[in-house]
């Protein structure tokens, strides 16, 4: 069976294709190519796991308006146009869109050549993209059941966000020394703003610091700051006396979950899902102009108990050196959001994403026949 597995850009439409593929190869030993652009992530990560990777041109379309907007509607023609070839002699099985602009072209064209294909919707609420795939495409696996009553009945089916199976598995011992983190005697908090890092998360966390002294002795970060707030965030770490590993970018992330005991972070759909698959307690700070989505996605975790949720615009350093405080003393609490969000975590979403995908190519060949 041959599958591409389109999108990227970001961890959150990127980190579930990757599930899905490792899944592919295990239960079917899939040929695996991508999909995506030279600027996303996916460029750097998806060779790294030794997965073939094509380039597309593409450009989000939503939110712009004259030159920019026709600039980008041409790049996309173009880009469906590109695609149709390559899949052309790819000859895939099956196309899998995992969301956002950068899927737009290769399901599209897919579409267009008859080509099986399922769409991955991982928000409470489906982005554009999304929305309008889901109307071409055979099948949509859905994260959320709110996320449903968007996305066309009878072929939409909830299978959750597919987690990385290497996220599941890493061990806590060993993880700390590849951090240069204390194994005992400390309480492990690991932030992260994302793949680009938050500035104002940054502030936030480095500016808690100052009212916390006394938890000096107890406490140790592992903190992946992006590239252009890396300095910055070290040198606040060392002023202030605080034990702290001060990354710009962590390609480690099961080993850095593992170390956790609290996790404060963006609430993208990835994200959650991992947190949720390993049961972590976590403080969300939704990311503000991302069309809500986020919130969304932390609310829901919030409601049932399974983490706290934190605002864009309510942070500070007392106000997130009052939240680690309170979670760090309070074990009963930190133990019952850990149980809580494993009761919603779905470790087996990337099983059922993949008999979701391998269910339409039989369908396929069956119809071929």
């Amino acid at each position: 069976m041959r599958v591409v597995i389109a999108g990227g850009g970001t961890g959150g439409h990127l980190f579930p294709g990757l599930a899905l593929a490792e899944e592919l190869e295990r239960k079917a030993g899939a040929e695996i190519v991508f999909m995506g652009t030279e600027k996303g992530l996916e460029s750097k990560v998806v060779p790294k796991k030794g997965y073939q990777i094509i380039f597309l041109p593409a450009e989000g379309v939503a939110g712009k308006s004259g030159w920019a907007r026709l600039r980008a509607i041409s790049k996309l023609m173009s880009s469906v146009i590109k695609a149709k070839k390559l899949l052309g002699s790819i000859e895939p099985d099956i196309v899998v869109g995992t969301g956002g602009y950068v899927s737009v072209s290769p399901v599209f064209a897919a579409w267009l050549s008859s080509i099986p294909v399922v769409i991955m919707e991982q928000n409470v609420f489906p982005g554009a993209a999304n929305r309008w795939l889901s109307k071409i495409a055979g099948a949509v696996a859905a994260t959320y059941m709110e996320s449903t009553r968007y996305l066309p009945k009878g072929k939409t089916f909830l299978t959750g966000n597919p987690v990385r199976a290497e996220v599941l598995s890493a061990a806590r011992e060993g993880s700390f020394s590849l951090f240069e983190l204390a194994p005992e005697g400390f309480f492990t908090i690991f932030v992260s703003g994302g793949s680009s890092g938050a500035t104002s998360i940054n502030k936030a966390v480095t500016g808690a610091l100052e009212h916390m002294g006394d938890l000096k002795e107890n406490i140790q970060f592992l903190h992946q700051s992006g590239h252009r707030d890396y300095q910055a965030v070290r040198e606040v770490y060392r002023r202030q006396g605080f034990k702290a590993m001060v990354v710009p970018f962590i390609y480690q992330m099961p080993e850095a979950y593992a170390v956790a005991d609290l996790v404060i972070s963006r609430a993208g759909a990835t994200t959650l899902a991992e947190l949720t698959a390993l049961g972590k307690p976590a403080v969300l700070v939704p990311y503000p102009y991302a069309g809500a989505h986020q919130e969304f996605n932390a609310k829901k975790l919030e409601d049932f108990g399974a983490a706290r949720l934190l605002m864009d615009r309510e942070l500070s350093g007392e106000r997130m050196a009052r939240e680690i405080r309170a979670l760090i003393e309070n074990e009963t609490e930190r133990n019952d959001m850990a149980a809580r969000s494993r009761a919603v975590g779905q470790p087996d979403a990337a099983k059922k994403a993949a008999e979701l995908v391998m269910s339409l190519v039989r369908l396929k060949k069956k119809a071929l026949k």
